[in-house]
């Protein structure tokens, strides 16, 4: 019988999706892919906290709002991981419904393979980065993020924040109560063996989706090039994090202690299917240390770190970075 997991009493439910986090090898070509052939805006250049000699690539709308972030640590010559259970094995944008030819033929003019399906009602287009990380547009008009318009890409096609991520699990059962019973999420219909939540809170939020795909003889993922490494989910602050924390602990779960990441208080835990899920808050936000209008065009670190800066400059692999307010430009 699937587990059974206790409601928590907090004061803010999860809305949706805050960033996803994954692997990259070449630095430089996964800042180009991600402003110059997505659109997304560079919105933080700064490192691992855990491991201040790689970067950490923060990638978003105009302000990196949540729901709209995809983040990477770059670790050059890192070998590809293998995709299986315990994952999140596809990351999934929003884009409005008119714009599907428009991204069909840019795919194509950038010579990425993809595949067109239509899923739960939407349809989809599914494709590949330079390092093999699964990606998909769905093309749904309902809510989203802002739009941020580069030099070749117009507002009005461009992504708007996630739409989805999708699990793979070998056993769906206990995952699907933890989102049901202590995150909130309702369940939001089937197809194809593909279950669908949807968090409950704020109706006109986006990035609210978690699929799960349940695959029971695949093999365990193995993290490197292409994988992701963890997906995390809205709090809207400091207080509510504490309750989060106190919640999961109460259902059994280790989480860690509230790690401040300087744009973002964080906890983490794995989930019952051992896929790493993180809580992050919405506040402070990226501008905290850099202005609107020159998000992503300097190195930021964390003060335990500002000591090191020049042998932490000298180690890492030097950029072309994007210029500020026009994805993809250099």
């Amino acid at each position: 019988m699937p587990r059974t997991f206790a409601k928590p009493a907090v004061l803010a439910p999860i809305v949706g999706i805050h960033h996803v986090t994954a692997v990259a090898s070449d630095p430089q070509r996964n800042m180009d892919f991600y402003t110059q052939v997505l659109g997304l805006r560079f919105v933080k250049l700064t490192v691992n906290f855990d491991d201040p000699g790689t970067y950490h690539f923060y990638f978003g709308n105009e302000t990196g709002a949540p729901g709209t972030v995809l983040t990477f640590f770059p670790w050059p010559h890192v070998k590809r991981g293998v995709q299986g259970t315990g994952s999140v094995v596809a990351t999934a944008f929003n884009a409005p419904t008119a714009a599907r030819a428009w991204w069909t033929d840019r795919l194509k003019a950038n010579k990425i393979p993809f595949t067109a399906a239509t899923r739960l009602g939407d349809p989809v287009l599914a494709f590949e980065d330079p390092d093999g990380m699964r990606l998909e547009i769905v093309f749904h008009d309902g809510p989203a993020a802002d739009p941020f318009a580069t030099s070749d890409i117009p507002a009005s096609h461009a992504l708007r924040g996630f739409h989805s991520v999708t699990l793979s699990l070998e056993d769906a059962a206990d995952t699907a109560s933890l989102l049901q019973q202590a995150m909130g999420f309702t369940s939001a219909g089937t197809e194809n063996g593909r279950q669908r939540f949807i968090a409950s809170g704020d109706n006109a939020a986006f990035a609210r989706v978690v699929d799960i795909i349940t695959a029971e003889n695949a093999p365990t993922t193995k993290l490197g090039a292409g994988i992701v490494h963890h997906v995390a989910f809205r709090t809207p602050n400091l207080a509510a994090q504490q309750q989060w924390q106190t919640a999961i602990a109460d259902n059994d779960l280790h989480v860690t202690p509230i790690l401040d990441r300087n744009y973002f208080r964080s906890i983490y835990f794995r989930e019952p299917g051992h896929v790493l899920f993180e809580f992050a808050t919405d506040e402070p936000g990226f501008t905290v240390d850099e202005t609107l209008a020159t998000l992503g065009t300097a190195l930021k670190l964390p003060a335990q770190y500002e000591g090191k800066r020049a042998a932490i400059e000298r180690g890492t692999p030097k950029l072309r970075l994007p210029t500020s307010g026009v994805a993809g430009s250099t």
